[in-house]
């Protein structure tokens, strides 16, 4: 039984090329977890802009076919409020432990001692900050992932004054969601019996022989659609129409009510989320530039080469993750158009992105490929500044996110435009 492919949350790597690549024994000692207490107490980076962040979580409908999201947005100072947690429920646990091959009771208590006590630096439904329009982001996670682990980007794009939706997709490539379903009369007749109960929704393996690009390929289709249905769906808030949050939380959503800059709308995501990125801008306009972050290119389909995605794409490549078919597509997508991008982050990883390379210390990251040579809060640092300056580019802001416009050409520490994979035809022998 294979403990580890080759990265969480994201697309098969370089070293797999459709295959599985052979991980580490579910056997591994023990030791590696507990060999030091202070293991556990690492945070995840605060933002760095000007407002405080608050979050909540959204879901409509009681079927899969709604929305579900976790918002990050600017919030009114609250001192009082308690910070958010990190991953909200058990079963995520398991389903990480599905998505990694480990035995769910293994994976459940690992990820409980060193992850459950794990809070993200934004304030659990805190008020949110009135008094000025805020650009849109769309969120799509990477494969295996789901909505509250790419936090730090999140936090910091909502510090620095965007409303975030990061989407927790229902495709069966999360590690694990769930749906609130109601309960049949039969099962809510006790009055302290909850009328909607959590239906959960796993992993999905490929199946033997199944191809991996055809299952890919419709899971990005989904994945863009839900994109769509989120920038609908907080449109709708901000337009003043009532929304019905099953989850019922404390956070007033009226009080969004026209805080979106409408004309500001962008959609950002990792590995299959970069995937996502590109299939939500070839079917929805509003969009009006994308960042693919360490793009995981075999899901998008044939026909978006030609020339289906006008707007302006960022792609921000870790060094160690890329492989020379997978950047290939990318040139072709960036064909000759200045306004679409390629970086690479020196030192980095594919879970330079994620939060893990943040909450974990240096035997476990080692052990689970959770950092690179560069420091996590470096990396993650020239991310979100290449981003900034980016979407205030092409969203026109008014911000002096400007100051960090060579990081777009890959000029700076640790950066180097383009890729640092050679993609030239091999030499006969």
């Amino acid at each position: 039984m294979r403990l580890f492919p080759p990265a969480l949350c994201a697309s098969p790597g370089p070293a797999r090329r459709g295959g599985v690549t052979p991980g580490l024994s579910v056997k591994a000692p023990m030791e590696m977890w507990s060999s030091s207490s202070t293991e556990k107490f690492y945070r995840i980076p605060e933002g760095k802009g000007p407002h405080s962040v608050g979050c909540t979580d959204l879901m409509t409908e009681d079927a899969a076919e709604g929305s579900f999201l976790r918002l990050y947005y600017p919030a009114c100072d609250a001192t009082d409020i308690e910070e958010a947690r990190w991953i909200p429920d058990k079963e995520y646990y398991q389903g990480l432990s599905d998505f990694l091959n480990m035995y769910r009771v293994v994976g459940e208590r690992l990820f409980h001692y060193y992850v459950g006590s794990v809070t993200c630096p934004a304030k659990s439904n805190a008020a949110f900050k009135p008094g000025e329009k805020y650009p849109l982001l769309i969120f799509s996670h990477g494969l295996g992932a789901f909505r509250t682990i790419y936090s730090a980007i999140c936090i910091e794009m909502a510090s620095q004054g965007f409303i975030v939706a990061a989407v927790e997709h229902r495709d069966e490539s999360a590690s694990a969601t769930y749906f609130c379903k109601r309960r049949s009369v039969s099962e809510s007749q006790e009055e302290t019996a909850p009328n909607l109960e959590k239906e959960w929704i796993y992993y999905r393996k490929l199946k033997t022989g199944e191809e991996e690009r055809c299952l890919r390929h419709k899971q990005v289709q989904q994945r863009a659609q839900e994109c769509i249905k989120a920038l609908n769906l907080i449109l709708k808030i901000n337009s003043g129409e009532e929304i019905t949050n099953v989850l019922h939380s404390d956070f007033n959503w009226n009080s969004l009510k026209d805080s979106v800059d409408t004309s500001r709308i962008a959609v950002m995501g990792h590995s299959f989320g970069g995937a996502t990125v590109i299939e939500s801008l070839s079917k929805e306009i509003r969009f009006r530039c994308g960042i693919a972050l360490d793009v995981w290119m075999l899901p998008v389909g044939d026909d978006i080469y030609q020339n289906s995605v006008q707007q302006p794409l960022l792609f921000i490549n870790s060094e160690k993750f890329q492989w020379a078919e997978n950047i290939l597509k990318i040139k072709k997508l960036i064909s000759n158009d200045t306004n679409k991008k390629m970086i690479t982050i020196k030192g980095s990883v594919h879970q330079s992105f994620p939060d893990f390379t943040f909450v974990s210390g240096g035997i476990i990251a080692r052990f689970f490929k959770l950092k690179g040579e560069i420091d996590p809060n470096e990396a993650i640092d020239i991310s979100n500044h290449a981003s900034l300056a980016f979407l205030q580019k092409h969203l026109s802001l008014k911000k002096d996110f400007d100051q960090w416009d060579s990081l777009v050409d890959g000029i700076g520490p640790n950066v180097i435009p383009g890729t640092n994979i050679d993609t030239s035809p091999a030499e006969p022998e």
